[in-house]
């Protein structure tokens, strides 16, 4: 992937009314550390997601971004999986509890704080494993049904459900006929692109129209051989008041400043 040329670090690109998002399924972080970083540095984004992380304790150390509050959650009892988001430290934003049996998950939730009138933006990174279980998945649909309630919901993940027409919403498997009845609140499908090998296994849904919007591929992140997804969540989100002030030196009046210090000598 060749990154278009940008922002400095962790500057966003995106204007007060939109959020700048990336989505990915890196099959295993491992030494996609320091590329994700890059990509973050050069784009600005504000959000990224990601799933099949395959994170464990060892990367505890290593796997925090400057400028980024990092939201994780592992697969538990087995390797590989998890999900993780993170979140430009600038944004006012929480993370969400939406079950008793989020363990069965692969799933996490973070409340984005909108501007004053806006409202506030629920957003979503869920990675569901093509032979996941009846209980997990009813587990799953749960949370979006708790989620659902936001009247601003993004959510981002790869669902293993290659086979759904989006057009008309129709399939004939019946684990990906339940997600569409499961999901009727998500009506609002933006990817239009397969992402691995001609299938559309990551989804970008949202149950609000307009909410999402600039919905493009991006190449792969190191040797994974799924499409990054890039998008923008164009609804007004609410960032911290710094308390540190930036200098602007070009407007300095140097010969003012030397006639001071030489007084003071």
């Amino acid at each position: 992937m060749v990154p278009d040329p940008a922002t400095p670090a962790n500057k966003s690109t995106s204007s007060g009314a939109q959020l700048k998002c990336l989505y990915a399924n890196t099959r295993s972080m491992g030494n996609k550390q320091e590329e994700l970083e890059t990509c973050a540095c050069l784009q600005g984004y504000d959000l990224i997601g990601i799933t099949e992380m395959w994170w464990d304790s060892s990367y505890d150390w290593s796997v925090g971004m400057e400028g980024y509050r990092l939201f994780r959650k592992h697969r538990q009892g087995r390797q590989g999986g998890g999900v993780a988001l993170y979140v430009n430290d600038q944004l006012e934003c929480m993370e969400l509890h939406l079950g008793m049996d989020e363990e069965l998950t692969e799933s996490l939730w973070v409340r984005i704080k909108g501007r004053v009138g806006a409202g506030d933006i629920i957003v979503g990174v869920c990675y569901r494993p093509s032979n996941q279980e009846d209980r997990a998945d009813e587990a799953l649909y749960r949370q979006i049904g708790a989620a659902s309630h936001s009247q601003a919901l993004v959510l981002m993940g790869d669902f293993s459900h290659p086979n759904i027409c989006w057009r008309d919403n129709a399939e004939r498997h019946k684990q990906s006929r339940k997600f569409l009845e499961r999901v009727d609140n998500f009506r609002l499908q933006v990817t239009e692109e397969p992402t691995r090998r001609g299938a559309m296994l990551d989804l970008i849904l949202t149950n609000k129209e307009g909410l999402v919007g600039d919905v493009k591929l991006k190449g792969s992140l190191g040797c994974s051989d799924y499409e990054m997804v890039e998008f923008k969540i164009l609804r007004a989100a609410r960032r911290a008041h710094r308390k540190l002030t930036t200098l602007d030196f070009s407007r300095a009046d140097f010969g003012l400043f030397r006639d001071l210090l030489g007084r003071i000598a």
